[in-house]
């Protein structure tokens, strides 16, 4: 089957809206109120539900960055983030998930190392957070991992120095392969962050951005198609990659690898989702 996704977080990001008819739920820093996961249980349910209801097996939630900036543009500063504590973060997004995968939906826990230390935003251009990020924002994820809440890991476009002195999270070995598959042990489906974004498009070209994501250890190259619309994009990316692979710049054991993830977390979906 294929994976047919969506991100309906809560808050300012829902796809499916209220105005289309579509129930509405609230952002995630109103989902714990003093540490009750009940709630966010509870609306992760509703909203695997909802997007259930519709055809969708797969939601791009929940949030695991950590409110270490609550000025951000993109996380903090709207709502995105469950609390600004580490273990409160991968605890209510844990119940989060949990309710999605009572309703039969897959999670994607985000954006992987952590977005929630940035002060600016990666869908608008480079992101350092090589200032302020800190390993305590690793917690959430080591936690989502470990129980099984998470069905994927969404990297972030972010640049960390310390992590990486060239290249942002997505596109880096040392952070996909090294650190989130080597040191923290996770063999389960890493799905990118929107390859449009300007972090990435700005700075690199489609060929080259795909055969580093690829060879960082990416395995689902998500290109949204909406900040700059062509309808031969996915044509134009699988060439691309079916080109790599010819040039001998991506091994095909590299491709098979992400199809046996794919392959794995897809068999899944035939029966109950969950961890």
């Amino acid at each position: 089957p294929l994976f047919i996704a969506v991100d309906q977080e809560g808050g300012r990001v829902q796809r499916l809206k209220p105005i289309h008819g579509f129930p509405g739920s609230p952002a995630a820093e109103q989902l714990c109120p003093g540490g009750d996961s009940a709630l966010a249980f509870a609306t992760g349910r509703a909203v695997g539900g909802t997007i259930a209801s519709v055809g969708f097996n797969l939601d791009f939630a929940p949030v695991a960055d950590v409110n270490v900036n609550p000025a951000n543009p993109v996380i903090g500063g709207i709502g995105r983030s469950f609390a600004a504590d580490p273990q409160a973060v991968a605890f209510c997004a844990g119940a989060f998930a949990d309710g999605l995968h009572e309703s039969g939906v897959l999670t994607a826990a985000k954006h992987f190392p952590g977005h929630g230390s940035s002060t600016t935003d990666s869908h608008l251009g480079f992101t350092d957070v090589s200032a302020t990020w800190t390993e305590a924002e690793l917690i959430p994820f080591r936690a989502l991992m470990a129980t099984g809440q998470a069905d994927m890991i969404m990297t972030a476009h972010v640049f960390n120095a310390h992590l990486d002195p060239k290249y942002p999270a997505t596109l880096s070995r040392a952070v996909i392969g090294g650190l989130l598959r080597g040191r923290m042990g996770y063999d389960g489906v890493v799905v990118t962050d929107d390859m449009q974004m300007r972090a990435i498009s700005a700075h690199y070209g489609l060929k080259e951005a795909i055969r580093l994501s690829l060879d960082a250890g990416a395995d689902i190259l998500l290109f949204g198609n909406n900040l700059e619309y062509d309808p031969k994009l996915p044509e134009k990316a699988l060439a691309i990659i079916v080109e790599l692979v010819a040039e001998g710049r991506v091994s095909s054991e590299r491709i098979r690898q992400s199809w046996k993830r794919i392959q794995t977390l897809k068999s899944r979906l035939n029966g109950a989702a969950g961890g």
